[in-house]
């Protein structure tokens, strides 16, 4: 080999070859299982809402009006017992079963509507707490695509103005559902729409639209649920949502919105707001879209749940929620908030560490209460830092600027790094694999986001994942080529390699090598700043984010321009020495960040240290693992600097 040694460099392209399987079989492994029961947790949840909606219509005083109506709700109950049983095992499965046998029994006793529905809510909620599903679009849905949609595949039977008198609607039994009763639709959710859109219903006419696109689904599920509420009402539904902060608070996200029937707004806000506000958000659901601090609102009743588990004994049901109201709660708020306090934001993840840590060492319930409340009180702090009054320019370009010039900086490093060891070596023409490392990396990163975005989704859990894997195999990688780079700092062994492998043809096995190193350590941070970018921008102040963005990348330019002319005066030898010494600062930093990053997505424990000091961009983290990753790597880079020094003498 011209660069490396052939057999470390084999050996390094082997590793990545199995790391980048690995890491693709664990993603696997741990998807797989959840998307597994994903439509039958939908099945049963869109039964239990049925029964819950439609039960009024088949019982009343405790007999039966309509016995074709209650051999349906005595059919759909169950079903959802019988399903529940084939769901994959978990630790509140039991229970979930237990309430499903309730409810069975209940219908045959032929109970109140109102039992039936309580029951029948409280089984639906407990069943997406243990057995988590998609619940809300990615964004907010197109309104005109929907009333499109409508008309094309709905209008037949539903009628134009939804009233179910269309065309097709004579001789159907039963008959299509009038989306204007308007008390039919007080009653039904958005995510029962979706659910009945994407999976039809059995024993109608009302066939599965699941062939459609899921942004379609969703437009089509806003539309129709919002043909009930008068278009009228919106003007007075806006003034409700932007005065009051506790209409706000009540709905702080999509997943809410979709998730609330307008009888539940009206229950939580009187029934004066709910039709109004009805109207309002479902025609324009980006009103909701729009606030940044909405998914800690998720963290909140996550945390909630995490701590009524942990009380009730359920210390795993404790910890997934508590480890999903980081990952699912405040992680999509965290780009904006590290833009505009990043100390608040340390805090926070610093405490929901401890939390996290408490549940899973089996803490005395006041210390988990304690850590609990902890994180509640930096919650309401980071809502007002999240207020939209608070998105000025200088934070929008503050904000852009860091994340580009923390997370470019790394990865520019070693970049320069390869180009100037080609250059000091004579090896300028295959300067084009590492530039082609660099763009590509650039690019997979942008595919990556916007497939992620659009197409298949990507949860808190799989960017800690990504970026945790990828810090831990780039900081192997430099490890190596650290050592190796430390032992041609010593004059005589420079001449020796000189004269055994400069000459020699680079193979294409050596350059391809240079490609992926540059790729991977570029691709690692490229997805992380492209999804900050996207918050921030979110925020307005695009103008200030570009300006931002435009100053980070000049000043790294200036780096990188600074860092090749300089090595050039370096002596060869020197020059290894200098960047041994910068790759193995690197090597132990991406070690410390891969940890955190798997300790972030729930895969290894935490072990707080309360006084240890917590920098981020060096990859210290007050663990004992990410400290203990990093010792490691820092006594494999020092018995390797020793070993060559010890060797150096006998070099000819």
């Amino acid at each position: 080999m011209a660069i490396f040694s052939k057999s470390v460099s084999f050996a390094l392209m082997r590793a990545l070859g199995r790391g980048a399987l690995a890491f693709l079989l664990l993603a696997l492994v741990a998807v797989q299982p959840a998307r597994a029961s994903e439509p039958e947790v939908q099945t049963i949840w869109r039964l239990l809402d049925y029964v819950a909606v439609d039960y009024p219509g088949a019982v009343s005083g405790g007999k039966v009006v309509s016995p074709a109506e209650y051999a349906e709700m005595t059919e759909f109950a169950a079903q959802v017992e019988t399903r529940l049983k084939r769901l994959p095992q978990k630790t509140a499965k039991p229970n979930l079963v237990a309430q499903a046998a309730t409810l069975r029994q209940s219908i045959a006793a032929k109970s109140a509507p109102a039992t039936i529905e309580v029951q029948s809510r409280q089984l639906a909620g407990a069943l997406l707490a243990s057995y988590p599903v998609p619940l809300a679009p990615r964004s907010a849905p197109d309104l005109a695509r929907g009333a499109k949609l409508y008309a094309e595949n709905c209008a037949m039977c539903h009628g134009a103005t939804g009233a179910g008198n269309g065309p097709g609607a004579a001789g159907l039994d039963p008959p299509p559902i009038a989306f204007t009763d308007a008390a039919r639709a007080r009653e039904r959710s958005l995510f029962a729409l979706y659910q009945v859109i994407s999976q039809g219903l059995e024993g109608t006419s009302m066939a599965s639209f699941e062939a459609l696109p899921d942004s379609d689904r969703w437009a089509l599920s806003f539309y129709v649920g919002s043909l009930a509420f008068p278009e009228s009402s919106q003007s007075q539904g806006r003034q409700m949502w932007e005065k009051d902060a506790r209409v706000r608070a009540a709905i702080p996200d999509l997943s809410t919105l979709v998730g609330k029937t307008p009888a539940d707004i009206a229950r939580e806000l009187g029934d004066g707001k709910a039709g109004p506000l009805t109207s309002y958000l479902r025609r324009q659901p980006e009103a909701v879209v729009a606030k940044p601090a909405g998914s800690l609102m998720l963290s909140r009743q996550r945390l909630d749940a995490s701590l009524k588990a942990y009380a009730a004994g359920d210390r795993g049901a404790a910890s997934d929620l508590a480890l999903s109201a980081y990952l699912d709660g405040f992680e999509p708020v965290e780009p904006v908030l590290a833009a505009r306090d990043p100390d608040l934001m340390a805090k926070i993840e610093m405490a929901m560490g401890n939390l996290r840590s408490a549940i899973g060492k089996g803490r005395p319930l006041a210390e988990v209460e304690a850590a609990n409340a902890e994180v509640a009180r930096l919650f309401v702090e980071a809502e007002a830092a999240l207020a939209p009054e608070q998105a000025s320019a200088s934070s929008s370009f503050l904000g852009a600027f860091g994340v580009l010039l923390r997370e470019g900086l790394e990865a520019l490093l070693i970049v320069i790094a390869m180009m100037a060891f080609l250059r000091k070596t004579g090896r300028t023409d295959v300067m084009g694999y590492v530039h082609g490392g660099w763009v590509s990396a650039l690019a997979a990163g942008a595919a990556t986001w916007f497939v992620a975005t659009y197409f298949i989704g990507i949860s808190g859990a799989s960017r800690e994942l990504t970026e945790g894997f990828g810090s831990l195999f780039a900081a192997i990688i430099l490890i190596s080529v650290g050592i190796w780079m430390h032992g041609k700092s010593n004059a005589e062994a420079w001449q020796r390699y000189i004269k055994e492998k400069i000459s020699a043809a680079l193979s294409r096995r050596s350059a391809w090598f240079l490609f992926g190193l540059t790729f991977l350590v570029v691709y690692r941070e490229v997805f992380e700043t492209i999804l900050f970018y996207a918050a921030i921008w979110a925020q307005g102040n695009g103008g200030a984010m570009l300006a931002g963005a435009a100053t980070a990348a000049s000043l790294l330019g200036l780096i990188a321009w600074a860092m090749l002319r300089y090595s050039a005066r370096l002596p060869i030898t020197q020059f290894f020495a200098w960047s041994a010494a910068l790759i193995a600062v690197l090597a132990v930093v991406l070690a410390g960040k891969g940890i955190g990053g798997l300790q972030e997505a729930g895969l290894l424990g935490v072990t707080p240290l309360a006084e240890f000091p917590r920098i981020p961009m060096l990859g210290v983290y007050p663990t004992a693992q990410t400290l203990v990753a990093q010792l490691a790597a820092a006594i494999v880079l020092v018995a390797g600097f020793w070993f060559n020094r010890a060797s150096a003498p006998r070099a000819t």
